[in-house]
């Protein structure tokens, strides 16, 4: 807590420093991360999310099942009859609408959080990836996020979908409301390719803002 402490009074220090010369708007490595490029606004922007802690599965999957809802048989949703997000597409020998939360549960646990590796990306993008991880599949998400990343311009890495070693290490470089945006970008490429899914665009422009 002390050297947090430190380190904070001499970040404000160096920004009052630029802030007196006229420099604010410099930038370098991950200050692309901040919307308008202003070093206060790029200060405080890490320093909020800095402050976020690791959060556990079972935190995560409660706003997962918020987002997704109960029993659905939307005959223009891709993923046809669901429970809990839960798709009669992947799962066809389950009876989709009998499935318990608890079941729901045990499903996201082994064949999403322990294939995402979202516990081993950094605290402020653990559940916008994990979201993502159910939304989408994880190939998809896994894609986006690399994508983000590559988008900084500090480093290049392949967009194969395959969250492994680089991808982890490099996922430090990006923020949270960096990949937000690219999974509203998305989004936005899957209603402008079927004009017929733009009824669910608010809806996932919604989750994607605020988780």
């Amino acid at each position: 807590m002390l050297s947090l402490r430190i380190a904070t009074i001499v970040n404000v220090c160096i920004l009052g420093y630029w802030e007196t010369y006229g420099i604010t708007n410099i930038r370098y490595d991950n200050t692309n991360n901040c919307v308008d490029g202003n070093a206060w606004t790029w200060w405080f922007e890490n320093l909020r999310e800095g402050e976020e802690v690791s959060m556990t599965f079972e935190q995560i999957i409660n706003d997962v099942l918020e987002h997704e809802g109960g029993y659905v048989n939307d005959p223009l949703d891709k993923g046809g009859e669901t429970n809990f997000g839960i798709a009669k597409r992947w799962y066809p020998d389950l009876d989709i609408k009998a499935l318990t939360k608890n079941d729901a549960v045990n499903i996201y646990y082994n064949d999403y959080w322990k294939p995402s590796k979202a516990e081993q990306l950094p605290n402020n993008l653990q559940a916008t990836y994990f979201d993502m991880c159910v939304n989408m599949g994880q190939t998809r998400a896994v894609k986006i996020l690399q994508e983000t990343i590559n988008s900084t311009g500090s480093t290049t890495i392949a967009q194969d979908g395959i969250i492994g070693s680089i991808t982890i290490k490099s996922a430090v470089n990006i923020s949270k409301r960096r990949l937000q945006a690219y999974r509203c970008l998305f989004y936005s490429k899957i209603v402008n390719e079927e004009p017929s899914q733009k009824r669910f665009y608010y809806g996932w422009f919604k989750r994607a803002t605020t988780t």
